[in-house]
């Protein structure tokens, strides 16, 4: 509709000169009309879970009471998301759940690449507590006056490492199964502890405790503690992902300093190739690729090479 046109509507229907307003989504967000108290949204499961939120916000806003209701078509069964996305809605109905809307969001779509493996992601992978963490340390140095780290540098022993940021981008499944464990906020909680888990002793540990909580763990779930072994392993060693591309894992190290033309990598030898800034090496879903690549961490830690 022209400009003009929309908001000649709008007073009416503000002014109580329209008792129905019939709109798209263009409504979800910004509008404040207290005399608005009953919303009908048509096909509700096709809708994302914020905008179901937004349009529900839009009534109630009153002091009389406010009903939402959310249809589905009846010839169409909603998507498994989007029967989700209606149970959370209806589930969280009191004041100041937005926080705990936001998380089911994430748990239901993923992250996106910084989390997963692809752009929808698996937020298993690392967990949405990482960006918290990324954001806390940044905001401690430029607190502090000291200098965002730009380069990955040889530090000393008694020197703090700064935590870069490695992307791990692993063929395999990983997550946390409703199956396995069934309680939404249990699965939350466990993926904060995850995102903060620093060394192999406490992977080890926290693996041993899900064991005796849940029983044994899924493929799923095994392959979580494997991916986050690795991004360990790679920032200790000093690399900027590690991924799968055209059938091959890559082991790539951050862009090389201004002036630098190359950097002094080892050779492995066998079917590992390598390259100026990064290792390839072949991937093969029934092979042992897996036990390769921790022996690629093995042997750049074991030679104390940083690079």
């Amino acid at each position: 509709m022209p400009e003009d046109q929309l908001s000649q509507r709008m007073e009416k229907f503000t002014a109580g000169e329209v008792d129905i307003l019939l709109s798209t989504s263009i409504i979800e967000s910004g509008l404040d009309i207290p005399n608005a108290n009953t919303l009908v949204v048509d096909r509700a499961d096709t809708f994302g879970l914020a905008q179901l939120y937004q349009l529900r916000g839009r009534v109630g806003r009153g002091a009389q009471r406010a009903y939402a209701y959310f249809f589905r078509h009846k010839h169409f069964s909603p998507t498994i998301e989007g029967r989700q996305r209606l149970e959370t809605i209806a589930e969280n109905t009191q004041l100041g759940v937005g926080y705990s809307i936001a998380m089911r969001d994430l748990e239901i779509r993923g992250a996106g690449d910084i989390l997963g493996t692809r752009q929808h992601g698996y937020i298993a992978s690392v967990g949405f507590h990482l960006y918290t963490r990324l954001l806390s340390d940044s905001v401690q140095r430029l607190r502090s006056d000291k200098p965002l780290p730009l380069v990955f540098k040889t530090l000393q022993a008694e020197q703090l490492a700064p935590a870069l940021p490695v992307s791990v981008d692993l063929p395999i499944p990983v997550s946390l199964p409703a199956s396995y464990i069934p309680e939404r906020q249990t699965r939350t909680r466990l993926y904060r502890r995850l995102a903060d888990l620093r060394s192999y002793s406490e992977i080890d540990a926290l693996t041993e405790e899900f064991v005796d909580r849940f029983g044994p763990l899924p493929e799923e779930t095994h392959n979580l503690f494997y991916q986050l072994k690795v991004k360990l392993l790679a920032e200790q060693v000093g690399l900027a992902s590690v991924s799968c591309e055209g059938g091959q894992i890559v082991l790539r190290y951050p862009p090389l300093p201004e002036g630098e033309t190359t950097r002094p990598l080892p050779e492995f030898g066998d079917d590992i190739r390598t390259g100026k800034n990064a290792f390839w090496m072949p991937f093969n879903e029934s092979g042992d690729w897996q036990e390769k690549l921790l022996n690629i961490f093995d042997q750049l830690i074991s030679g104390d090479r940083r690079l």
